[in-house]
């Protein structure tokens, strides 16, 4: 995360709270360590953000320095709040890291009642003990995904026979219990959905591949319902 970037978000975390926000939660939910945020908030300081505390014990803006509250309904901002917690959950690193810091944002700008409704949820995604392993994948097929970057899968079947397949990954999904990666397979010519748990291996390849009206995502979905029926 830029600097500049971070520097943003501590403000914003910081606009329209009542109670100082302990170090260790922006360090959490920046991924940076304490020592980045007291030399950031201190940075803050001197550029003149009326930032009030110290560490050890949080920080607070002024009264006075808010910006008015997002325009949320409460069942809207509760299903933001839920969304958050499974992609905490369920997703990899880096969108489970975005998902913290969005969440981070929007908290910082609602109205105090808005807040309290929000951190009132009781709807919780607890994490079912993902290999981290899976989790990695889910970033690396993210990246893949968005770069169009062939990848080389070192993959069991059900049955544990392991084979090496060149895939064009398409899209990612979860089903309650399992993360599956939809895909073009060049080793069998067709759509294939791998699941994550499987994969013994996963290599980016710096080889793209192009968008085709036969492999690409909306070919794969046509397909995807096809077998369905």
């Amino acid at each position: 995360m830029r600097r500049a970037d971070r520097l943003f978000l501590i403000i914003h975390a910081l606009r329209g709270r009542r109670t100082a926000l302990p170090a260790r939660g922006l360090a959490e939910t920046l991924a940076v360590s304490l020592r980045t945020v007291y030399r950031d908030v201190a940075d803050l300081q001197r550029s003149g953000v009326p930032i009030e505390g110290e560490a050890g014990v949080g920080y607070l803006l002024r009264k006075g320095s808010d910006i008015p509250p997002l325009m949320f309904q409460p069942e809207e901002l509760e299903a933001l709040v839920v969304g958050t917690r499974f992609v905490q959950a369920f997703a990899g690193e880096r969108l489970s890291r975005a998902a913290g810091a969005a969440l981070l944002k929007i908290n910082a700008v609602l109205s105090p009642e808005l807040r309290e409704r929000s951190e009132r949820s009781r709807v919780f995604a607890p994490d079912f003990g993902q290999h981290a392993a899976i989790k990695a994948h889910i970033d690396e097929i993210h990246v893949a995904i968005a770069e169009a970057r062939v990848v080389v899968l070192d993959y069991a079947d059900e049955k544990g026979s392991a084979s090496m397949r060149e895939i064009q990954p398409l899209c990612l999904a979860f089903w309650g219990g399992a993360w599956t990666l939809g895909a073009w397979c060049r080793l069998r010519r067709d759509f294939r959905n791998f699941r994550l748990d499987r994969i013994r291996q996963c290599t980016l390849s710096a080889q793209k591949f192009a968008e085709d009206a036969a492999t690409d995502f909306r070919a794969y979905m046509r397909a995807m319902e096809s077998a369905s029926r």
